[in-house]
């Protein structure tokens, strides 16, 4: 790498490429080596530059004082830059590309700073971007259904501002101003944005104080009110360009351009997850914190992919004061954050990984710390929030030999089996043991061995029909040897069929054979994933002969869950194969996550609801998967037609032409080429004809494909409402989650013990409160096991909903003629409302 690329990505770090750590020497030298470059490597110097402004964010305004050094040394380079800058942004305006716009506007406002631009040009982009969010929020002129779009301007607008808000108001008072006026205006008429269906804990949307909290936007606003009346002055925003400011004043101004227009949509970049007391960032301004959380989601976004470099920059951000706790909290509320997280889970774990490698003195017991605060508040956890929990918890430690202090936890082997805590620890060791082995999860947990009672049994298989020692063979396991004899020979799948329906269903019926036959085979594919597959697509027709309708598949699953009854990982992978190669319906799964002994472990175990997951997951992806290939044939067909119509025009023409034949004239060319440019016409022809056919059968599948998923939905909440009338109180008694939880409370009281408060102040981050031994202050766990299988059931219906809106929506028609009818409970039809994020419409919701 070229030495001058190497001091531009490293400007601000403590490298070797500089000798010091002051930031006014990282400038110089810096601009140094790219003044000595400028006329040999101009053109990848500005690309370059504007690459790293755009990747490496938190350096902006080091790269902002380089440019304006520049500007003083070669105008008509800065002026090319600036003009590329604009580029830029127009084009990230036209590809909706939301983070490029929003560091393109930081940009243009740090190199404001460094006299490069002149201030009323970032106030003309301010007013175009304010105006059209006015007009979009006007009942009259615009469409206040984007509401979105219009607020993301203005969170642009307010998110430049502690990067040059200073520097407006000396340079252009009136005119910085009149924009802060208008944006008071804009919030006084924009509607408040409720995250109902989005809130990480159940009861939020509940609370008094909640209905009242401010909205990410009202937030922003009033952090920079704040910063307004401490004189705009702040810490996490590096200011080197004061340094030069003598000589940068003597640069030339360019002028940024004209007016841009968008049309774009703008999704919130965060949630803010309060996991720690205020104290733990209690020295920061409010603004501060909003800077740094854009740091770090910048440095997220930017080197997604990059787990090891984004540690590297996350721990190294130009800023005088420590941040692991806001470092922790940000990163936990974007690996929550929904209804998805920007990136997979895996990112997020591999980079707190990296994280507690970089930072081994303070990180670890920060995210410690942060467990345990999750901890204590999982009972009001939203279900997807505390899947994605125990999921990054199980891999986290799965990289740290399986250390924790479980004594801490101990205590819930005291409470109810349906108690949300003991079922995060125990679903926990279950995930560990998917990660290693149920030895080495038993051995991890010696320091608390009373919880070995929560791990699940030691896997193995359930054959019913293996050898007994000494005793004689039954008929059935003679029957199963002799099927496995035939398998194991490589007979088809058609002659175990003869043999089944000539020696076996005559005389054992169905449920033999069944039990049989699945049995054996299951058996035969224990062995490994491979051999599993092997089984299934060697003979899958068997099976499918034997269940052909949901009754018998039903059958089968419960059949299947007997034999893998010791390990539900590989019974969840049996049953998705078996989906995948239609030996098992959708439907058929529904019913059987219904049956009554899987609806009375809705509340203690994940292992029908993972089941279910994979089911509504892979009859979604079949649709995605479908609109793809979809997507790309219709571009095939317009190739085809293209090239069909090329070959075609050239037989015309070559038919058309006149040539000599015996000094004849004759119409049509060279008989061999004549004959080439016809068999290129009718190929291509053929191959236009075929993509056609192609296309059409896609489009059917398609269409059947639909039709499954509304069919599987439509069965689906039939189900929820059917099972929460059982069981949920009269909506007189429970109008609200919190009302539910308090019903019964005095009968079913249980002790817990839990901490006062969420304070991490030792060097291993436990709570004050909190012994090592477990012990804790004694309190009362007051949620009823009837209550709770309530609220865990209700907030499943609530996470699938949300995760699976887009698809929902076109059938909401229907289903709330079927299922979301005026006699359903309330509190089923707010959860599948607050999902979908739709009002309730008048109903009783609570």
């Amino acid at each position: 790498m070229s030495s001058w690329k190497s001091l531009l990505l490293r400007i601000g770090d403590k490298c070797p490429e500089y000798n010091s750590s002051d930031p006014k020497e990282h400038i110089e030298t810096c601009y140094g080596a790219l003044r000595r470059e400028l006329d040999h490597s101009g053109s990848d110097i500005l690309l370059f530059l504007l690459q790293c402004a755009e990747q490496l964010p938190h350096k902006i305004p080091f790269y902002g004082t380089v440019v304006g050094l520049l500007n003083l040394a070669n105008e008509d380079f800065v002026k090319k830059l600036v003009d590329t800058t604009h580029a830029n942004f127009q084009d990230a305006l036209d590809s909706e590309d939301c983070n490029r716009i929003r560091i393109l506007m930081r940009f243009l406002t740090v190199i404001m700073c460094s006299k490069v631009l002149q201030p009323s040009s970032i106030v003309v982009v301010f007013e175009t971007l304010l105006s059209s969010a006015a007009t979009t929020v006007d009942e009259e002129k615009g469409n206040p259904s984007w509401q979105a779009r219009a607020d993301f301007y203005i969170t642009c607008i307010l998110s430049c501002l502690p990067w040059g808000v200073a520097e407006l108001f000396e340079q252009v008072p009136e005119e910085i101003e009149r924009v802060m006026v208008g944006i008071e205006a804009y919030l006084s008429i924009r509607k408040h944005v409720s995250d109902d269906g989005l809130l990480f804990f159940e009861d939020e949307d509940e609370n008094e104080e909640g209905l009242k909290e401010k909205d990410f936007l009202e937030d922003l606003w009033d952090r920079i009110q704040i910063l307004s009346s401490n004189g705009w002055k702040l810490n996490s925003v590096p200011r080197p360009h004061l340094s030069f400011e003598a000589q940068l004043v003597a640069g030339k101004s360019h002028d940024f351009g004209s007016k841009h227009d968008a049309e774009l949509m703008y999704p919130q970049r965060i949630r803010r997850l309060n996991i720690f007391p205020e104290d733990k960032t209690e020295d920061l301004q409010p603004i501060d914190r909003f800077v740094m959380e854009e740091y770090l989601l910048d440095v997220l976004f930017y080197f997604n992919g990059c787990r090891k470099e984004c540690a590297l920059y996350m721990v190294g951000l130009p800023v005088p004061f420590r941040y692991e706790y806001l470092m922790a909290e940000t990163i936990f509320s974007q690996l929550l954050l929904l209804p998805h997280a920007p990136f997979k889970p895996i990112y997020y774990t591999l980079v707190i990984i990296d994280l507690c490698k970089a930072l081994p003195g303070a990180f670890p017991a920060v995210v410690a710390g942060a467990v345990r605060a999750l901890f204590e508040k999982i009972a009001d956890l939203d279900m997807e929030c505390r899947m994605r929990l125990i999921l990054w918890f199980s891999h986290h430690l799965s990289n740290f030999q399986f250390i924790w202090p479980w004594e801490e936890w101990a205590y819930v082997l005291d409470l109810p089996k349906w108690a949300p805590q003991r079922v995060f620890v125990q679903d926990v060791l279950e995930r560990e043991i998917r990660l290693s082995y149920w030895e080495k999860v038993k051995q991890s947990v010696e320091n608390a061995p009373g919880l070995e009672e929560l791990l699940p049994p030691k896997g193995g298989t359930n054959f019913k029909y293996g050898a007994d020692d000494g005793s004689e063979q039954t008929e059935e396991q003679r029957l199963s040897v002799e099927l496995s004899k035939m398998v194991k020979g490589r007979q088809t799948a058609r002659e175990l069929i003869s043999w089944i329906e000539e020696s076996v269903y005559p005389v054992h019926g169905l449920e033999t054979t069944l039990k049989l036959v699945l049995q054996t085979l299951l058996d035969i594919g224990s062995k490994s994933f491979t051999h599993l597959i092997t089984i299934l697509e060697r003979y899958g027709q068997v099976i499918s002969k034997i269940c052909p309708d949901d009754e018998r598949q039903v059958m089968l699953i419960e059949e299947l869950s007997s034999y893998w009854k010791n390990n539900p990982q590989m019974r969840a992978i049996t049953i998705d194969r078996m989906m995948g190669y239609r030996l098992i319906s959708n439907l058929a799964i529904v019913r059987w996550v219904f049956s009554p002994v899987n609806i009375d472990q809705f509340h203690t175990s994940d292992h029908p609801w993972e089941i279910l997951r994979n089911a509504v997951s892979k009859t979604h992806n079949r649709i995605v998967d479908l609109r793809k290939e979809i997507s790309s044939l219709k571009k095939d067909v317009i190739s085809a037609e293209e090239a069909s119509a090329k070959t075609r025009a050239e037989l015309e023409g070559a038919e058309q032409k006149l040539m000599l034949v015996d000094g004849e004239p004759t119409v049509g060319e060279n008989p061999v080429k004549m004959k080439r440019l016809k068999s290129y016409a009718e190929k291509a022809k053929e191959k236009e004809v075929s993509i056609r056919e192609n296309l059409e059968v896609k489009e059917a599948l398609l269409g059947r494909a639909y039709s499954e998923n509304e069919a599987l939905f439509l069965a689906l909440y039939k189900k929820f409402s059917s099972v929460l009338k059982e069981r949920l109180p009269e909506p007189s008694k429970a109008r609200t989650l919190r009302e539910l939880k308090s019903i019964r409370a005095d009968e079913t009281a249980v002790e817990l013990q839990e901490p006062s408060a969420m304070e991490m102040d030792d060097e291993n981050g436990r709570a004050k409160e909190s012994d090592s031994n477990g012990e804790k202050a004694s309190d009362v766990y007051k949620v009823g096991e009837e209550e709770q299988w309530c609220i865990s059931t209700l907030g499943y219906v609530k996470a699938l909903s949300r995760q699976y809106a887009s698809e929902i929506w076109p059938l909401l028609e229907n289903l709330e003629a079927e299922v979301l009818t005026e006699e359903v409970h309330p509190l089923f039809r707010k959860a599948v409302y607050s999902g979908l994020r739709r009002p309730v419409n008048g109903y009783s919701s609570g």
